[in-house]
């Protein structure tokens, strides 16, 4: 039997525009085809974001390529209008860019957060409500529940297909137009439905990469645009002993073990990047345990934060890492908080995001900071410093 989504839209289907995000893959298409068929007035939009050869020097297809090709088949298989808008200028200025910087500052980015914060929920949002539309619908595998303060942004039904922890940065104005009409569905029942829709993408395999380095280059493209991330410097231990050479702090994140290098009498990790002094500090996985995380621009879906407030919550300090228990210490400073663990969480790499939740709502996400020095990894810093 074919769902019907509850999309929360008061009245005839009919009578309601709805703008899906159609990125050419199986989940939007699927959630197009729910949406045509439950009678709303569908209008499909794909983003061109980029071109390969200009963002990776490679040729052949870009983005705009198969996947807008497909997007399209899918449309018109369905009867709906789709339309493409060449968005490559943001999408390259607000994440491509903010990505290479992010790594130029020792950090590891996130840029599918970055993408729905700053192109597809702000721009592509503000497109959709210019169209007339009453929502914008994407295939995220994510839950929009009501609440009594209006709506609520929960985990997936399917916890091993959830993408809540991309979504942290949607605010509450934009999830009142947002719907997620997979949220309650199987990752299996979604490739079900395209097949019983007879879907042109229905054995297209899920897209694994960050859609801007189709083959896990990402150096490449950082050196390319920040070259001093690729300029090479020493490899430290917590004493500011050197113990190699590196080529470059882009090739580097918080809590690697593989690719380091260097002889050692234990397995050692990357601590800290040091971009001022270009060094990569690394020691044993003992000393990634931290459990007080600084954390910034954070955004807040839950009851209204005071400065000075504690708030327990379950935080995932990377997506592919369960939540633990914590406790939230809210700033004075606007989005400003701290993040006490009830356990050490390993890695805690600067530049990933922090997302807090209370069982299966979103309580909100921020971006994390430099952890509170630790005296050791400071000495070697400031003997890289001095010369």
């Amino acid at each position: 039997m074919m769902p019907h989504p509850d999309i929360d839209l008061p009245g005839d289907p009919a009578g309601h525009r709805v703008v899906v995000a159609m990125s050419g893959g199986v989940d939007s298409s699927v959630t197009a085809a729910l949406l045509a068929r439950a009678g709303f007035d569908v209008v499909g939009i794909t983003l061109q974001l980029y071109d390969h050869g200009a963002a990776v020097g490679k040729k052949g297809a870009c983005c705009a390529g198969q996947d807008v090709r497909d997007a399209a088949r899918v449309a018109a298989h369905l009867g709906i209008p789709h339309y493409v808008l060449d968005y490559e200028a943001r999408f390259r200025a607000a994440v491509i860019e903010d990505f290479a910087e992010s790594y130029r500052r020792g950090e590891t980015p996130i840029p599918c957060i970055r993408c729905n914060e700053r192109v597809k929920f702000r721009d592509l949002l503000a497109t959709a409500r210019e169209l007339g539309a009453s929502a914008l619908a994407t295939g995220h595998y994510a839950r929009r529940v009501a609440g009594p303060a209006g709506p609520e942004l929960h985990r997936a039904a399917d916890p091993s297909r959830d993408q809540s922890y991309f979504l942290c940065r949607t605010t509450r104005s934009e999830l009142e137009f947002l719907r997620f009409p997979l949220g309650e569905l199987q990752k299996d029942e979604t490739r079900r439905l395209a097949r019983e829709l007879a879907l042109p993408v229905a054995a297209k395999p899920d897209s694994q990469d960050i859609c801007f380095v189709p083959q896990g280059s990402y150096a490449a493209i950082v050196e390319r645009l920040r070259p001093e991330a690729g300029e090479p410097g020493d490899i430290v231990d917590q004493n500011g002993r050197v113990l190699g050479q590196h080529n470059g702090i882009a090739h580097f994140t918080v809590g690697q073990r593989k690719g380091l290098g260097i002889a050692a009498t234990e397995p050692f990790y990357v601590l800290r990047l040091d971009p001022e002094n270009r060094r990569v500090i690394v020691g044993p996985k003992s000393a990634l345990c931290e459990t007080r995380v600084h954390l910034g621009e954070l955004n807040w879906l839950g009851p209204p934060l005071q400065p000075g407030e504690m708030v327990p919550v379950s935080a995932k300090v990377r997506s592919t890492q369960p939540p633990v228990s914590a406790t939230l210490h809210a700033g004075a400073a606007t989005g400003a908080a701290e993040l006490l663990l009830s356990e050490p969480a390993g890695a805690i790499a600067p530049g990933q995001a922090a997302v807090l939740y209370d069982g299966e709502r979103l309580l909100g996400g921020g971006w994390i900071r430099r952890v509170p020095e630790n005296p050791a990894l400071q000495a070697a810093e400031t003997g890289a410093a001095a010369a």
